[in-house]
């Protein structure tokens, strides 16, 4: 199977199309402001990355855009879908289009690698197809096609727990893969890899998203891979964006800046 079968006909247009939309968005949880303020546009097959210290609100961003944290004001329009309007039944709808990456991997590990990679397509199936699959996988040819393509082929029957944490990482890839999705959200997909690891796994989503014009956004640690290998960074502090630029636009400075609060918060 080719890479190109990965992708959605119907998610290819012409020209620049909104896949993200925030209009002073933001988010409280408990009593903590996560979000404040946030404006932010992304087109259809840009890559960005998002950058900035601990507690900066990167995984409540992610959390926004993927349907999983709510937003306490302003506007979220993903894939077409006013989060902060639409019912749960049309958020749900598009979340089968946004594939997640976690650090943690979220892999059952009892189960074999192919059962893990079948997840990404719970969502469009019917209920009676998913339980079959748990005794006799279904899908298989798809979730082999994957696993050939992030390099771990051989490894379909194998149980995800006896995996190394790089390759149950690109389990996670080969599942949103197979989701099809038109908007991938890794929220720190590298920061449990060692650096060589974590550089292999960034280049791998950057290869696949690029290859099927898939939408991609990342929230990193790492801000030399940050600024080498994405096209646009947003700076992130204390909730709200500091800056938004091309990486040649992003000075020592601005990097300075960024993480200079945290550096002076206790």
């Amino acid at each position: 199977m080719s890479p190109a079968s990965f992708a959605d006909p119907a998610g290819t247009v012409a020209g620049p199309r909104t896949v993200v939309e925030l209009g002073a968005a933001g988010a409280v949880r408990g009593t903590v402001t996560a979000l404040a303020g946030v404006d932010l546009r992304v087109t259809a097959g840009e890559r960005v990355a998002v950058i900035g210290p601990s507690g900066a609100g990167k995984s409540s961003l992610i959390g926004l855009l993927n349907g999983t944290v709510a937003a306490t004001s302003g506007r979220v329009e993903v894939l077409g879908s006013r989060f902060t309007s639409a019912s749960s039944a049309e958020i749900r709808r598009a979340q089968r289009r946004i594939g997640t990456v976690h650090q943690r991997f979220d892999l059952v590990e009892q189960l074999s690698v192919v059962h893990n990679v079948n997840a990404g397509r719970l969502g469009g199936w019917p209920l009676w197809k998913a339980v079959l699959s748990l005794a006799a996988p279904r899908g298989v040819a798809e979730a082999q096609a994957a696993l050939d393509r992030v390099g771990i082929g051989a490894k379909v029957r194998q149980r995800a727990g006896d995996l190394s944490g790089g390759e149950q990482q690109r389990v996670a890839i080969a599942r949103v893969l197979v989701q099809r999705p038109l908007l991938v959200l890794a929220d720190e997909p590298v920061a449990s890899l060692d650096p060589a690891r974590g550089r292999e796994v960034i280049e791998l989503l950057l290869d696949l998203t690029g290859e099927l014009g898939t939408t991609l956004l990342t929230c990193l640690h790492d801000v030399g891979m940050a600024l080498g290998s994405f096209e646009r960074v947003l700076g992130l502090r204390a909730g709200t964006v500091v800056f938004d630029r091309p990486p040649s636009a992003v000075s020592d400075g601005d990097i300075r800046d960024l993480y200079a609060f945290a550096a002076l918060t206790p």
